[in-house]
């Protein structure tokens, strides 16, 4: 089973939590449409600060939106303008999705991530963005794992699958160092799904971490 289920959802519970907090007893799929939206757009927006994950809460009438960056001094800003704008654009994105009824108090938390090299998504973007960029991938598995390594994880893992370096038949390609044990419930490991958009099509990437 460990190399058919997500590494986090098989630990959720004992190492892990959900990154959307709440409950719904009828509006369920509309809440859950929002959370979708809500997350979509502010990874989108925060990309430039090397946002890892958006953590939702809920309770009655409050909303807190929590955001795990590389980089918190960009969102922020000078004395706080960026946190300001970005609650501008998330009560203005509520408001259209909401139609501007049973408007809920909004918190806006920023986490910074202690090591970057640690967490998959970010690793897994930073591939992404190296791939798009036509660099050898031999190469970037090999820099990406050394960092990992040398950041003190214990293990890392990473497969590409799709045309690689523009081949017409795809294949995949996988470097490992360490020990990756994905059927041993109690280690910590950090996974990650992330896409590469190259010119000859998608390039899917997967990031296991052990830590």
């Amino acid at each position: 089973m460990g190399q058919k289920v997500n590494p986090q959802i098989l630990r959720l519970g004992m190492l892990f939590n959900w990154n959307s907090r709440w409950f719904a007893d009828k509006k369920y799929k509309d809440v859950l449409l929002e959370d979708y939206m809500l997350r979509k757009a502010l990874m989108e927006k925060l990309r430039p600060s090397g946002v890892a994950r958006i953590e939702i809460e809920r309770s009655i009438n409050s909303l807190k939106v929590i955001a795990y960056v590389a980089r918190p001094g960009i969102v922020i800003g000078r004395a706080g303008t960026g946190l300001e704008d970005l609650k501008k654009y998330l009560v203005t994105l509520l408001t259209t999705l909401r139609k501007g009824i049973n408007m809920p108090k909004l918190d806006i938390r920023i986490e910074g991530v202690k090591e970057p090299n640690l967490d998959a998504f970010l690793v897994g973007r930073n591939i992404a963005d190296q791939l798009n960029k036509r660099l050898p991938y031999k190469r970037i598995l090999r820099q990406s794992a050394e960092r990992v390594m040398g950041s003190g994880a214990k293990g890392v893992r990473i497969l590409l699958s799709g045309r690689i370096a523009g081949a017409e038949i795809s294949r995949r390609e996988k470097i490992q160092q360490g020990t990756v044990p994905l059927s041993t419930i109690r280690e910590n490991i950090q996974f990650a799904s992330v896409p590469a958009l190259t010119q000859k099509g998608y390039i899917g990437i997967k990031v296991w971490i052990h830590i």
